[in-house]
């Protein structure tokens, strides 16, 4: 069990931290822009390319003197850059070898994030150990995972399986590999038989129709609220049977910052206890690019469950996402840039 104490004054996350502009960022002094630029090698699918480097994000890196240059997957690495930073969201054995090559080559490099430990996030199998094992218990509140069980077996058999395992219904339904965000939500035994696993059941836990998306880079720190599905009642449970998808249930179209709820469902969850599970999972995980998806108990204030994490997220909905990155790779570079020792050439020119 890990516990942060309580000292000091409560606090809680302030909703105008979420808010663009300045009050999105941390109250430190701005990292001043290097004499010379921060190169940032990156590898991306096109559409991650194109929602996270929006003109405003490079505009903002160019003027704090950070390089962004598009890596040519098809060349070995140690042809390209230098680079400060390898910024990446790429999966398949080929590019990971390609990436731990180059680590081993350029150890100087920083590299967000290692591919080993970016593993632990795309199967929901292991996603949320280390949040179970943490069990995270505060003054300001408790962090847990909802009971689930991984299924890999004939879909005639799943029934049994959760009453020998005792999740109790509704159940939801998550593919294994976290590349998919679509989910389903079954009321009855009958329905459970029409899964197609692999995949992870988790039990419903009612929330409100509101979760929390923490966002994590490097040691920042930035919550939205985004609507989730309904709470489940018992008449719900007579009087619903099947399975019902959701292709996404959180996006940035649900947000719920503005949305006029109950105070005990929009209240976000305390900062001191959002710290403490960040630093911890930063820690354990090996990462420094994630989002954990948080929803609170309904009726309680200090009961909180992860049901959900993802790498390197859709950051680009992060409100002032552009300044909270801006420094977080310009520190890195900084901390990085005296050891580089020049290789390569720039070859790719910013993409």
């Amino acid at each position: 069990m890990v516990s942060g104490g309580c000292v000091g004054a409560e606090g809680e996350v302030d909703p105008e931290a979420v808010a663009p502009a300045a009050a999105t960022e941390e109250a430190v002094v701005p990292v001043q822009a290097p004499a010379r630029e921060v190169v940032v090698g990156y590898a991306l699918t096109t559409k991650k390319a194109k929602s996270f480097l929006q003109p405003k994000l490079r505009g903002l890196a160019r003027k704090k003197g950070i390089l962004f240059v598009a890596i040519d997957q098809k060349r070995p690495l140690s042809d390209q850059g230098p680079f400060d930073i390898v910024l990446h969201k790429l999966t398949g054995k080929g590019w990971q070898q390609l990436l731990e090559e180059y680590r081993e080559a350029h150890p100087e490099v920083t590299v967000l994030d290692p591919p080993g430990a970016i593993a632990n996030l795309l199967d929901r199998q292991s996603m949320l150990q280390e949040v179970s094992e943490l069990d995270l218990t505060d003054c300001h509140g408790k962090v847990r995972v909802p009971k689930q069980l991984f299924v890999n077996t004939d879909p005639s058999s799943i029934p049994a399986a959760v009453r020998r395992a005792g999740l109790s219904l509704p159940l939801v339904a998550k593919p294994l590999v976290a590349k998919s965000h679509e989910l389903s939500l079954a009321y009855d035994p009958t329905s459970l038989t029409k899964l197609e696993p692999p995949l992870v059941l988790q039990e419903f836990v009612n929330h409100g129709g509101v979760m929390f998306k923490v966002y994590i880079v490097g040691d920042a720190i930035r919550v939205v609220r985004r609507f989730s599905l309904p709470n489940v009642d018992e008449g719900d449970l007579l009087n619903n049977a099947g399975v019902f998808r959701f292709p996404r249930v959180s996006c940035a179209a649900a947000s719920a910052d503005d949305a006029d709820l109950d105070p005990g469902v929009a209240e976000l969850p305390p900062r001191p206890l959002l710290e403490i599970l960040a630093r911890e999972l930063r820690r354990r995980l090996g990462l420094r690019l994630f989002n954990i998806d948080m929803i609170r108990q309904h009726g309680t204030r200090d009961r909180f469950y992860v049901i959900d994490m993802n790498y390197f997220p859709g950051y680009g909905k992060m409100p002032g996402y552009e300044h909270v990155f801006t420094d977080f790779l310009l520190s890195l570079g900084q901390k990085e840039y005296k050891r580089r020792p020049s290789y390569g050439s720039l070859s790719s020119g910013e993409g």
